[in-house]
């Protein structure tokens, strides 16, 4: 038991913002980070919900509203996927061979296709937020961005060294462990949110997850962390756009 709440705050200190106990950052500790990487995305599903309900009660118009979801995932996470969705877009910008797309992913600095296309993510999610109305919908997408993430890491080898590599090397990610959080996400999407738009998001997400595991394979040799933040910001936005193009048809033809 003690290793698997290490575990579980390994990945909560990892991947959130959220106050965790300090716990050695050990092979035995890292055993089932993997399998709690969803449930992060659960407590950032929680906390967009929550600020969904407190736009509401406070009456904020849609504008606001949007800016303030859009801002929760980076909030929670501290922007950790983020950052890699902008060194993996420098690196896929470059067009140079396999090892200097890795040496561009190793590198601190952004460079200028990395800040357009963060605001480009950043215009569009805003933008389909300002469109959502099934928010329970999309704060159950957190757990299945996060769940492909992680079948991902588990399926694909590394391409180099690093976190990422250590993460894979100590932690699993098991099929019945997916299959729990894909039941999750079912069952909170037919509880609360739209079926249909969840199936949507289902299908987008699996066909872009089997997209970025050909990708990573041919352009760098395999996942790397910051590939791994590329999937799930990319993921998440294709998710959202699922669920908002699902409403809009419903409702201009049911």
């Amino acid at each position: 038991m003690k290793k698997i709440l290490s575990s579980c705050v390994t990945a909560f200190s990892t991947y959130s913002r959220f106050p965790m106990p300090q716990v050695e950052w050990s092979e035995e500790n890292m055993r089932h980070t993997l399998a709690f990487f969803p449930l992060v995305g659960a407590a950032v599903g929680i906390v967009f919900w929550g600020a969904d309900a407190l736009c509401r009660l406070l009456e904020a118009g849609p504008v606001l509203r949007a800016a303030l979801l859009a801002a929760v995932p980076a909030a929670v996470t501290g922007g950790i996927h983020l950052d890699g969705f902008c060194d993996t877009v420098d690196a896929l910008s470059s067009h140079a061979p396999r090892e200097k797309k890795l040496a561009i992913l190793k590198d601190s600095n952004a460079g200028a296709f990395a800040v357009i296309w963060c605001g480009v993510w950043l215009l569009l999610y805003f933008a389909l937020l300002t469109e959502l109305r099934s928010v329970p919908t999309a704060a159950a997408g957190f757990v299945l961005s996060r769940s492909l993430s992680a079948l991902a890491v588990e399926r694909l080898p590394s391409a180099r060294e690093g976190m990422g590599a250590a993460l894979k090397k100590g932690s699993k990610f098991p099929r019945w462990v997916l299959a729990v959080y894909l039941a999750a996400f079912g069952g909170a999407v037919w509880l609360w949110g739209t079926p249909a738009a969840g199936a949507a998001a289902l299908a987008a997400s699996a066909c872009f997850y089997f997209f970025y595991k050909r990708m990573a394979l041919k352009l760098f040799g395999g996942f790397t962390g910051d590939l791994a933040g590329w999937f799930l910001q990319v993921c998440e936005l294709l998710i959202l756009a699922a669920i908002v193009v699902t409403e809009r048809v419903a409702a201009v033809w049911f």
